[in-house]
């Protein structure tokens, strides 16, 4: 298992990554990231045909200016964005903070190399308002 924080709160754009530093970082060469960025490497180092990773983001998540709207948090693998990893948080007025959980596998095959990252990834209005995430936690541990 490895853990990553993001400790301070920080402004996202829209289609932009949370940055993260290493809490508990990987030993094992399985899962590699640079402190600072938001961008994280799984590795298919296994003797099956299959890396499983589990990754889970954990975070409060807010509008800061502007108008209350409802804001997602979602995971991208390779750039795309999982359609089951968005949590949508709907607050009530700006500057209210939301805790938002979403969980997504990432099967990586044996020899390649697969990016993961959580990102700021949709809106209901244009121009989309930035958000604050404070409080933010990624964790990903190897299932199989």
């Amino acid at each position: 298992m490895a853990e990553y924080i993001a400790p301070s709160p920080q402004t996202v754009g829209l289609n932009n990554a949370v940055v993260f530093n290493a809490s508990i970082p990987c030993t094992r060469n399985n899962i590699y990231h640079e402190d600072g960025s938001g961008i994280f490497i799984l590795r298919g180092i296994t003797n099956n045909c299959d890396a499983r990773y589990e990754v889970t983001f954990n975070g409060n998540i807010e509008v800061p200016t502007g108008t209350a709207v409802p804001i997602s948090i979602g995971m991208t693998e390779n750039g795309e964005i999982k359609q089951e990893s968005i949590a949508t948080y709907s607050p009530l007025d700006i500057e209210t903070l939301g805790n938002v959980t979403s969980t997504t596998t990432v099967t990586v095959p044996r020899g390649c190399c697969f990016t993961v990252a959580v990102r700021y990834v949709s809106t209901e209005v244009t121009p989309a308002p930035t958000i604050n995430v404070s409080n933010g936690s990624v964790r990903i541990v190897r299932t199989a």
